[in-house]
């Protein structure tokens, strides 16, 4: 019995939607008409008003299905016309709206429509969707009698999987009868893989329950599993149904896509999808767009690319966006940019895409994001701040700074990781030591952005503190290795102990057979004089890569060994590993030093020919350095003239100290001229020339280059050594010296044990002298007495 009325002013000014112009006016005039005869009845009853009501909700006219219970409401002197049906419809209308759902909950509970079970289902249905958990419980916990569908729509309001999983218990040992809606709210929150057994156990009871053959609890196992990256389950679950709409064949062929190393499933599925007539969405475009972009297969991208069109999902905003990311990763740039120019809507996904790709066209981009009215994101920041990078835009990237830091952005790890990898690019490690400590947080990725930085700019004693500062806070991965790695191969002056403590570590942490890793380790024993190690980490790694051949190419042919370095390479190639152009600057550089000059010819030819790998400036030097040792040197200078761009300081060092041992003064001063304008204070180039006219005996012109030398305040660079002293005083680096150095606290002791070696040296020199001249005596004896 309806006990009082409340004021609905706040329902009655809830705005009505305009009608569209593509509304007909029939459809116009027939729900004016309608109305009009809903007005005419003089007391209508509640079957009337539930079916007006309900015909204003099917046309998305909740407002005014609301504002006829409002009427009904104030006008009513009697329960007739109102009943729970009529109060579930309300709460419906209100759309998740907490303000008139209020409301119409303090007439249900002044009504006494409240102990009706639809009614506070709807109720808590409705407060679930306004984010309002703690209402639904209220009503939840002061029911007198619950249905399937209460206890489903608590389970949908959870925000965790703890929550949701442990209210699933309770309604099993409550003994309430699960369905399909409830199977398939609780398969979605076994997301976390602690959640494997659970949702093993969810998938025996529904075996069980005989709901497998559900179409759509079929799909929310599939999703589970692909979530899991259990995709052969997923797999077995899909095959097994009979009935399979287009959200299962979906499902399927998303987990397939989501995993880089399943796109040929993934395309195969897509095929037979079509074949089997389903009706494509952009879902199902979307997987196998991404799928073909996994597996590089252009020419299936493109077809279906044109399926798209046809279908009509081109202009999808989801469609697009993989799109570009597909044509992005098989490098063909230019129709990514006509996918991204032809569509309608583009979200920041779209844009940040763009971003990443076009470096060149980066920032303005990025301006025209802005422009669009679409706001970045962090990962568009990442994108933004590895271009400008790359192109080495530090004022864009101060500004760029400026801007995250007005907009907040700093708050987010991976936009600060970028910004100290941006600063260690510029050479700037002051200002990505700055970002580093203002973070509140530091990750694993912090600290390797940091050591890589110090690294990259050769402060190896910097990177090796630093990561030493890692492992006390964070657990290193295998990037973490690599860098400090790089940094000790790089390092004159640390002990090769701490390599091999890093090795230790690698192999209590089970890492030494990873890719990354092992390619560290054998190139950081290579670069140490430790041939012998680094061949035996590549002999213990499994899984041998493109970079681990590379490294021990590049090994050996660091240390001159010809041929190991040709054995590798066929051996590389007999593998199926294809070698990049890394890979063939250390064998020419190892056919250089060997003097191979026609092998060396045939890895060039090879290099362009059959690996379509441009020459590099590096190469070129290579191959300089390789016909100037072998005294072809008019081959060698034409050789350069080749080159698309002017040749680099290395390559023509290279032809001047060829010039320097052959002795050809004419070519050698073209050369150094050459050279000292393009490093004018560089004393390797004035060294060489000199050393050349002291060999001819020109002193006057040995004299005119000192005389540039000191006039340009060129000085001739300090040649260093380096000794590990066996860590004697607690220390692991290494003590560095020069000729007549004495900075060491024992540089007494060490000058007169020098002394006192090349003494003994002398001594030995000398009794091997004079053995070796009674030995010849006795020759020249044995031969007289036998003539």
């Amino acid at each position: 019995m309806i006990t009082r009325q409340l004021n609905f002013k706040t329902l009655q000014r809830v705005r009505k939607p305009r009608l569209t112009t593509s509304t007909s006016s029939s459809k116009f005039h027939s729900l004016k008409d309608e109305h009009h005869l809903f007005d005419e009845i003089p007391q209508p009853d509640a079957a009337a008003v539930n079916r007006s009501m309900l015909n204003y909700m099917h046309r998305n006219l909740s407002a005014t299905a609301l504002e006829i219970f409002s009427k009904q409401i104030q006008l009513c002197s009697s329960p007739r016309n109102i009943d729970e049906v009529t109060l579930t419809l309300a709460v419906k209308a209100c759309q998740g709206d907490p303000k008139p759902g209020c409301q119409i909950h303090g007439f249900a509970l002044s009504s006494g429509f409240i102990s009706y079970v639809t009614v506070s289902n709807s109720l808590m249905s409705m407060y679930t969707k306004a984010g309002r958990f703690d209402s639904t419980l209220c009503i939840f916990d002061g029911m007198c009698y619950t249905d399937i569908v209460s206890w489903n729509t608590i389970l949908s309001g959870f925000r965790t999987s703890e929550g949701a999983l442990s209210f699933a218990l309770r309604m099993h040992s409550n003994g309430i009868g699960l369905d399909p809606v409830t199977y398939c709210t609780v398969l979605a929150f076994c997301a976390e893989y602690e959640d494997f057994l659970f949702g093993l156990q969810l998938h025996s009871l529904i075996l069980k329950s005989g709901l497998g053959r559900e179409v759509f609890v079929g799909n929310a196992l599939i999703s589970m599993y692909s979530r899991w990256r259990r995709l052969i389950e997923a797999r077995n679950v899909f095959d097994e149904m009979r009935n399979k709409d287009v959200v299962s064949w979906n499902a399927i062929l998303s987990g397939y896509s989501q995993e880089g190393n399943h796109g040929l499933e993934a395309v195969l599925l897509f095929i037979e999808m079509v074949r089997e007539g389903m009706k494509l969405d952009h879902v199902s475009f979307t997987s196998a767009v991404s799928a073909c972009g996994h597996e590089k297969n252009l020419k299936l991208g493109r077809q279906i690319h044109g399926l798209t069109v046809k279908s009509g999902y081109e202009s999808h905003v989801s469609v697009g966006n993989v799109l570009i990311s597909t044509y992005s990763k098989s490098d063909v740039n230019e129709d990514a940019g006509l996918v991204f120019q032809l569509m309608n809507n583009r979200n920041v996904i779209s844009w940040t895409t763009m971003i990443s790709m076009d470096e060149e066209n980066a920032i303005s981009l990025f301006n025209e994001m802005r422009l669009d009215g679409v706001y970045p994101n962090d990962v568009t920041f990442v994108g933004l701040i590895h271009a400008i990078s790359t192109r080495k835009l530090m004022e864009e990237g101060l500004m760029i700074h400026g801007f995250c830091t007005k907009t907040g952005f700093l708050s987010k790890h991976n936009v600060c990781n970028s910004f100290i990898t941006m600063y260690a690019k510029f050479e700037s490690m002051d200002d990505s030591v700055k970002v580093f400590e203002e973070l509140d947080f530091r990750e694993i990725i912090s600290w390797n952005a940091l050591i890589s930085g110090y690294a990259q700019n050769r402060l190896c004693q910097d990177a090796l503190k630093t990561f030493l500062s890692a492992i006390m806070e964070s657990t290193p991965n295998n990037y973490t290795f690599g860098s400090v790695l790089s940094a000790i191969g790089d390092a004159h002056d640390i002990s090769l102990k701490y390599g091999q403590r890093c090795h230790s570590f690698l192999i209590k942490l089970g890492s030494v057979t990873d890719p990354i890793t092992a390619g560290a380790l054998l190139d950081m024993y290579a670069k140490r004089g430790s041939i012998c190690e680094s061949q035996r980490v590549f002999s213990e790694t499994p899984h041998r890569t493109q970079f681990a051949w590379t490294a021990i190419i590049s090994a050996y042919a660091g240390h001159g060994d010809y041929d190991s370095v040709i054995e590798l390479f066929y051996q590389m190639d007999k593998e199926g590993v294809r070698p990049d152009s890394i890979t063939f600057l250390s064998v020419l550089s190892a056919c250089s030093r060997k003097g191979s000059v026609e092998m060396g010819r045939h890895f060039f030819e090879s290099m362009v020919r059959d690996y379509q790998i441009e020459p590099s400036p590096q190469h070129y030097a290579c191959m300089v350095d390789m016909l100037g040792r072998a005294g072809k040197l008019e081959e060698a200078e034409e050789l350069t003239s080749q080159m698309s761009g002017q040749p680099s300081f290395s390559l023509l060092q290279s032809l001047l100290g060829a010039c320097t041992i052959h002795g050809n003064v004419e070519m050698a001063e073209r050369v150094a001229d050459a050279l000292m304008r393009m490093e004018p204070t560089e004393s390797g180039s004035y060294v060489l020339l000199s050393n050349l006219y002291a060999e001819k005996g020109d002193w006057e012109m040995v004299a005119k280059i000192r005389k540039q030398m000191r006039d340009r305040g060129v000085r001739k660079e300090v040649g260093f050594s380096w000794l590990d002293n066996g860590d004697a005083d607690g220390s692991l680096y290494l003590h560095g010296f020069s000729s007549g150095d004495t900075s060491h606290r024992q540089s007494e002791e060490i000058s007169r044990m020098a002394k006192c070696i090349g003494l003994e040296m002398k001594f030995l020199r000398e009794n091997m002298a004079e053995i070796d001249s009674l030995r010849q005596d006795s020759e020249d004896t044995f031969s007289s007495a036998s003539w």
